[in-house]
């Protein structure tokens, strides 16, 4: 008897709806709200079908309903191949023979943990009560199994299994999962057997190692930027540059020129009669006179406006040419704060 979630023999009432369900997984599945367990009062066996307080045994037909019963969670288990618990500290009831036993609670961490962890795990404040980051379900409830990574990280087992076939980061951390050793160094040796394009040799990228969090530099890479300090390659890319430019930009010799009238150097045909209607070097007349002339009579004005355009263009090529300013490639990707 029961349902695909749990073996029993009672039904229980949701004081929510108050309707009739197998378990509480089976109320969620079909309902547009969740069920809060603890406040479940009633039950219906489903020997006699008697609706009656939530309870081990039968108060009309005698028959004990299951194996376990937690009357705080209103939990009912007839799985003889199950040992369950009820942990004060975490609220709810967990599979294993009990605190002390097989399990401990950690009060930093607030999860019940096998005793072969005590003393010998990160603590993660709070460390469950989140999603699986893979999945997405809430972990702290869930009745997948959890395993926790080296990192201290927690995610369902089943989870875990599927994504190390393709990745060696935990997905909340990106420290690597497990001694990398003997792929970096496989790495080192691809790196000198096919070495970057020589037009590639300038290019320097600062990274970020995801495992000993320390920052360096490395030569550019499409793919593999190598730490300077651990070694690995578990590593993120803060910004790249080009070193040539970077010099150039640095070199104080390349500085651009304060304005000065000596970088605009004044022919000395501009300085002879006025009459002409000539310009100083900066093109702007040197004669009103001249210029309301040129106004009133519309031969003399074309004449002077085609000697001012010329000037100016000359005057304009005299100056010297500012130095290029240096470029360089950007990744905008940050490194990740890992908790």
């Amino acid at each position: 008897m029961g349902c695909k979630h749990y073996q029993r023999k009672v039904k229980l009432e949701a004081n929510c709806c108050k309707r009739i369900f197998p378990c509480r997984f089976c109320h969620d599945d079909v309902s547009d709200h969740n069920i809060v367990r603890h406040e479940t009062k009633n039950m219906l066996c489903m020997e006699c079908m008697t609706l009656q307080p939530a309870a081990k045994t039968c108060t009309k037909c005698g028959i004990e309903s299951a194996k376990y019963f937690c009357d705080k969670c209103k939990l009912w288990d007839d799985d003889p191949k199950k040992s369950i618990y009820h942990c004060d500290d975490c609220g709810i009831c967990r599979q294993g023979r009990g605190l002390d036993e097989d399990y401990f609670h950690c009060n930093k961490c607030n999860i019940c943990m096998m005793m072969a962890m005590k003393d010998n795990h990160r603590c993660i404040e709070r460390n469950l009560e989140s999603d699986c980051p893979i999945c997405g379900e809430y972990m702290f409830t869930s009745t997948t199994t959890v395993i926790f990574m080296p990192c201290g990280h927690c995610i369902h087992k089943l989870c875990y299994s599927a994504y190390i076939q393709t990745s060696y980061q935990c997905p909340t951390c990106l420290k690597s999962l497990g001694n990398m050793s003997e792929y970096f160094a496989r790495l080192d040796r691809e790196l000198v057997r096919q070495p970057m394009p020589s037009e590639y040799e300038k290019y320097v990228s600062h990274i970020f190692c995801n495992d000993c969090e320390k920052k360096s530099s490395a030569k550019y890479h499409f793919f593999y930027h190598k730490c300077t300090h651990c070694g690995g390659y578990n590593t993120t890319v803060l910004k790249t540059e080009n070193t040539e430019e970077k010099a150039q930009e640095d070199d104080p010799k390349n500085a651009p020129l304060p304005p000065s009238s000596s970088a605009f150097p004044v022919s000395s045909s501009s300085t002879g009669d006025a009459s002409n209607g000539s310009t100083d070097a900066l093109g702007h007349s040197a004669n009103s006179d001249n210029d309301q002339q040129m106004m009133h009579s519309h031969g003399s004005a074309t004449a002077g406006n085609g000697a001012v355009s010329g000037q100016r263009n000359g005057s304009s090529s005299s100056a010297p040419p500012l130095p290029r300013t240096s470029t360089s490639l950007h990744d905008n990707r940050d490194n990740r704060d890992n908790s």
